[in-house]
């Protein structure tokens, strides 16, 4: 019998090519980098970079790439990381095979004061790994991405981004230091953990991990329990490298639960949060939901309706707990596809029927806000964000084909991760360490 996904194949290979092609408009040929957003001079974001990694596979299997155009955008991008400038000069790539969280699109360097980013360097080097594990041919090009892949991720110093605590910093500025706040309480932070504690060279203590399991919080709303984090985002993207089904850690053996059933139940609980709408946003419902990071109105305090309500930019909104101003975003919904397909598609379908308007060049905009009194429509976003396409992408191929999850399965230092968390079950108790790919 088909799954829900298979039996709206036709629909999700539509939006998933769409909403590639942003990975294909919005890149620089020469180094392979990737735009943050789709608006005039936008930066490049390392966590595009990493999401167009994963990308390509996905692009290749479904024909909207050949292999060989896949092997030159990735070696392209791949070479540039390893050649780019190591440093603590303001103006450098990287530091301590950690990176910039926004690069000049055309010299690769710092843009502006952006932080060295500890959790975006994780996306990039997951995309990375998942190169690595894609092509595995013989040929020298194919080699030579494994071997960049590998060579990339071992020279990221976990140690050093611990800055002598338990827990991992959020980042660091060559003119200050570290960033005063840590990876704590349940995050995207998941597979940060994951990769830094399988490191071959600098690799977190197993301690590490404890002490951010320590600062989870379980939560129960609407009679729905999860471990708490607001925003969808949390709940997905380290699950779109991680098959997290059945396998647990020590936190989720004692509450009989994974990681991928809490994300199962964190859609719902949004879900109903839209039902239950009790700030009284339009548009909100059964169909309608989906808080996360997003773009927004903007900055503004505006009455709508003799109600006073703040509206505000880019933000990482969630929900119940907010922060909420009205904005949904459809990418949120869809890359929760594996785990609620049938709240997801229903979904998907009321957007398609009732906001067309939501689809242009890249599938999906970002965000909309039916609230905010700007025409008929509301606002809406005029920009797509990589971070948003990569997990459409990607999500809609692991529901179809668990492609990158099947990649990542039997990448070792996955594997090694995983264990060193002290997970166990499932697919984990069936495969062996392995070695890394030459």
């Amino acid at each position: 019998m088909k799954t829900l996904a298979e039996r709206h194949k036709g629909q999700l290979l539509e939006l998933q090519r769409l909403t590639f092609d942003y990975f294909l408009h919005h890149a620089n040929p020469q180094n392979g980098l990737i735009a943050d957003s789709s608006r005039t001079n936008a930066p490049c974001s390392i966590t595009a970079v990493g999401l167009a990694l994963a990308a390509y596979p996905v692009a290749v299997e479904r024909g909207y790439l050949s292999r060989a155009e896949a092997i030159q955008k990735t070696l392209a991008v791949l070479r540039f990381f390893w050649q780019s400038e190591q440093g603590k000069e303001p103006n450098a790539t990287g530091y301590k095979g950690f990176y910039y969280h926004f690069l000049n699109m055309e010299t690769g360097r710092r843009h502006n004061q952006s932080e060295l980013s500890t959790i975006d360097t994780v996306f990039l080097i997951a995309g990375a790994l998942t190169a690595g594990q894609y092509f595995d041919r013989a040929s020298e090009e194919e080699q030579e991405i494994r071997k960049l892949a590998n060579s990339l991720y071992a020279r990221v110093d976990w140690q050093w981004a611990l800055n002598g605590g338990r827990l991992v910093t959020m980042g660091w500025w060559p003119e200050s230091g570290f960033h005063e706040s840590r990876w704590q309480g349940y995050t995207e932070a998941l597979l940060l953990y994951v990769l830094g504690l399988a490191s071959p060279t600098y690799p977190l203590p197993p301690d590490s991990y404890d002490a951010w399991m320590e600062t989870y919080q379980w939560q129960s709303h609407y009679g729905i329990e999860c471990l708490y984090a607001p925003p969808l985002f949390i709940h997905q993207l380290s699950h779109l490298w991680i098959d997290f089904r059945g396998i647990q850690d020590a936190y989720m053996r004692e509450k009989n639960f994974d990681y991928f059933h809490n994300s199962r139940h964190a859609a719902y609980i949004q879900q109903q949060y839209a039902i239950e709408n009790p700030d009284n946003y339009k548009g909100y419902g059964q169909w309608t939901w989906g808080i996360t990071a997003s773009d927004g109105p903007g900055e503004t305090v505006k009455v709508v309706d003799n109600v006073e309500r703040r509206f505000w930019g880019y933000m990482a909104r969630g929900a119940p707990g907010g922060p909420d101003d009205g904005t949904l975003s459809p990418w949120g919904v869809v890359a929760s596809l594996p785990f609620a397909p049938e709240i997801v598609l229903p979904t998907i379908d009321y957007f398609d029927e009732h906001y067309p308007f939501m689809i242009s060049d890249y599938g999906f905009k970002c965000s909309f806000n039916p609230t905010f009194p700007d025409g008929s429509e509301g606002w809406v976003s005029e920009g797509y964000y990589g971070l948003d396409q990569g997990p459409i992408v990607a999500m809609i191929e692991n529901s179809l084909s668990g492609l990158v999850w099947r990649l990542m399965r039997r990448c070792p230092y996955i594997i090694i991760g995983l264990r060193r968390a002290g997970f166990a079950g499932g697919w984990l108790d069936e495969v062996t360490n392995g070695s890394p790919p030459l």
